[in-house]
């Protein structure tokens, strides 16, 4: 688990001020608009003030301290700003993914293993979790209360219920 993830990449500038386009890397404007701060390296270097956030279309309007003119914004067109994980406030029950990553995915009911969470994908309402099985075979489990029942981060676990043919071939009822 990393302490700094990506928040945004720059691609442009944005007038003569020191305002840039940026690509959002995480949940978008709103959500950086509750950051102070931003960091020009995964480590937490280079700490940035943030001056504002504001969103346009599918990108962000970004002006950070000590960037005040055209020239200095220009300079930034592809550099990563990245947000720390400890100044984010998330909702009860909403996790980064990177956090998620690697977790074992276990039947609530039974205790078997399943295999480890190696993806997070939104392609709609829900998220879809891929789990990846010891023999490298790849699952879908869409992230609903239906099917996930507890994700406990101490112990890097998630407790589901799967219903038939999710973990097996539902033909022929062979593990899979």
């Amino acid at each position: 688990m990393r302490n700094y993830l990506p928040a945004c990449k720059i691609v442009s500038t944005h007038g003569v001020r020191g305002e840039m386009k940026a690509l959002p890397l995480c949940d978008g404007a709103a959500f950086l608009t509750k950051f102070k701060r931003l960091f020009s390296t995964a480590e937490g270097a280079g700490e940035t003030r943030v001056l504002g956030v504001r969103a346009q279309g599918n990108v962000i309007l970004l002006r950070l301290d000590g960037i005040t003119d055209m020239d200095a914004a220009r300079a930034q067109v592809g550099r990563v700003y990245y947000l720390a994980k400890a100044d984010a406030r998330l909702p009860k029950g909403r996790y980064f993914i990177d956090d998620l990553l690697d977790c074992e995915v276990a039947d609530a009911d039974t205790g078997r293993v399943y295999g480890r969470l190696t993806n997070v994908e939104h392609p709609a309402a829900q998220d879809i979790y891929t789990v990846t099985d010891a023999a490298g075979e790849e699952h879908m489990l869409p992230a609903v209360p239906e099917f996930v029942k507890t994700i406990d981060m101490e112990n890097r676990r998630i407790l589901i219920t799967p219903i038939e043919g999710m973990f097996t071939d539902a033909v022929n009822g062979d593990e899979g």
